[in-house]
């Protein structure tokens, strides 16, 4: 619940800078634009937090590989689309989406025997 407040108040306090305190025109696009960039690179590379931990244990079951799958195809497909607008807005921050794809890719690949032995949703038919 604490969580949902403060995003509410995040948004709430995102909303009033960018409606009240800037002027309209460029320079709201592009505060607005930096803070989605930040947003977007953070929901990214978040899913590395857990990295050091995968490494040690060699066990994978941390990492949600359909997660991954959707996370190359829609930073791919919105990075592409930033090329074809000239947008580096868009180009910037979906990037480390594909490169932290491909490092999940390699865990998944990596420690793919470990993590066959014990698949995470029959540990819990036990």
């Amino acid at each position: 619940m604490c969580q949902t407040l403060g995003a509410g108040m995040v948004l709430t306090c995102g909303w009033f800078y960018f409606t009240m305190f800037l002027p309209e025109g460029d320079l709201r696009l592009s505060h607005l634009g930096l803070t989605c960039s930040v947003f977007t690179v953070s929901m990214y590379l978040s899913p590395l937090t857990d990295l050091v931990a995968i490494v040690r244990s060699g066990n994978v079951q941390r990492l949600s590989f359909p997660l991954t799958v959707a996370t190359i195809l829609t930073s791919t497909s919105w990075v592409l689309y930033g090329l074809q607008l000239n947008d580096y807005y868009i180009v910037v921050p979906n990037t480390p989406g594909i490169f932290t794809s491909l490092i999940r890719f390699y865990l998944f690949w990596r420690f793919a025997s470990v993590s066959q032995s014990l698949p995470s949703y029959k540990s819990m038919q036990i």
